[in-house]
């Protein structure tokens, strides 16, 4: 699958300097970048602050907050020396994403207040690109980056925004500098790195859209998977996410994830959600596992750790899982995990419990 990393951000930075180097003679500090209240050089400056915060970030392996430092441009710096040091910043963040595991995961606030690497090199991306945008705009400056790498963003980034044919105009309407016929204007945008839920063994981690895309397509999605995975199950609820990604309907908290072993980063299964909870607050969970990684009560601890987790929303009051009667390892993985059995005895209509269990085990557990 296309990675974000220190190699994309090297090469947005160096597209952005090449683009404002152009223009360096020009007054920075008067001219309004874009729709924004800052003006150019403010914007510039703004740049290589992100750069390299993000970079402390990852460096410091911070988890609770922004590490207590910033940027600071000598006084009488000139235009050309503030796109030297975006260069910089921006190589500093680089190398850092270079020499960051995979696992690592620092303190972002929004919306689950950490990101790993490719969150990060993305977040650094879009400013680039965007405020990039915001200063050519300002000075008179025709600037587009590249199709794929914005697409790549918006999949990464803006798991919520249905994708359309021209990833810049969607990324600039998504953040509230352009508009897309059939859209509403954007006022308020957040960009939404994707949920982490930890276990005691396990972390299971959100799927984006862009990793959905490459498992979906027969890759690994990014993620280090052990012998025999990840399981048919997995890919095809990847399928579902891409599709639900591309018509708009994708709610990425009621998405896929995947189980990642803590002792060694290895992806074992997959689990997720078959929809937003109904009108009646309930949801329902499936899940798979590579099958050298059965029989560790991998499955049990993902079930109960999500299932936890959706009725800790306000909008879930009952978590539901579904199996066929001669399914036995799932039934057992289920009931471990807490649920209890309320409609399904192997017969069309079940045992006349809440819900119809068309032949097959419904198990539920309730707030």
């Amino acid at each position: 699958m296309r990675t974000l990393g220190g190699e994309q951000v090297e090469e947005a930075v160096a597209g952005a300097v090449a683009l404002l180097r152009t223009a360096t003679d020009r007054d920075w500090d008067t001219a309004r970048a874009g729709r924004l209240d800052w003006n150019c050089r403010y914007t510039a400056e703004h740049v290589a602050s992100d750069l390299i915060a993000y970079a402390g970030q990852l460096a410091g392996r911070a988890t609770e907050a922004y590490v207590p430092f910033e940027i600071t441009l000598d006084e009488g710096t000139g235009n050309e020396d503030v796109l030297q040091v975006i260069e910089t910043t921006g190589a500093l963040l680089a190398a850092t994403l270079r020499t960051t595991p995979r696992e690592v995961r620092a303190f972002h606030p929004y919306p689950f207040r950490s990101a790993d690497r490719e969150g990060f090199a993305a977040m650094a991306i879009t400013e680039v690109f965007l405020h990039t945008h915001d200063i050519a705009e300002g000075l008179g400056l025709t600037y587009e980056p590249p199709a794929e790498r914005c697409a790549d963003l918006l999949a990464r980034l803006f798991p919520h925004v249905r994708p359309d044919t021209d990833p810049w105009r969607t990324l600039l309407w998504a953040t509230g500098r352009g508009d897309l016929p059939g859209r509403p204007p954007v006022t308020e945008w957040r960009w939404r790195n994707n949920l982490v839920v930890p276990a005691e063994r396990l972390t299971l981690q959100g799927l984006t859209p862009a990793a959905a895309t490459d498992l979906a397509a027969g890759g690994d999605g990014g993620f280090a998977w052990i012998d025999g995975g990840p399981y048919q199950g997995t890919r095809d609820a990847a399928g579902m996410l891409v599709k639900a990604y591309e018509t708009g309907v994708h709610r990425p908290v009621w998405g896929v994830f995947v189980l990642v072993r803590r002792e060694d980063g290895r992806a074992v299964g997959g689990i997720g959600f078959h929809g937003v909870p109904d009108e009646k607050g309930r949801v329902e969970i499936g899940y798979d596992l590579a099958e050298p990684a059965r029989g560790n009560g991998y499955a049990t601890e993902g079930l109960r750790a999500l299932a936890d987790w959706a009725l800790g929303r306000e909008a879930v009051t009952s978590v539901r899982a579904t199996t066929e009667p001669e399914n036995t390892a799932s039934q057992a993985v289920i009931g471990r995990a807490g649920f209890v059995r309320i409609t399904g005895d192997g017969t069309e209509g079940g045992d006349g419990g809440e819900g119809e269990g068309g032949g097959q085990f419904v198990y539920e557990l309730r707030r």
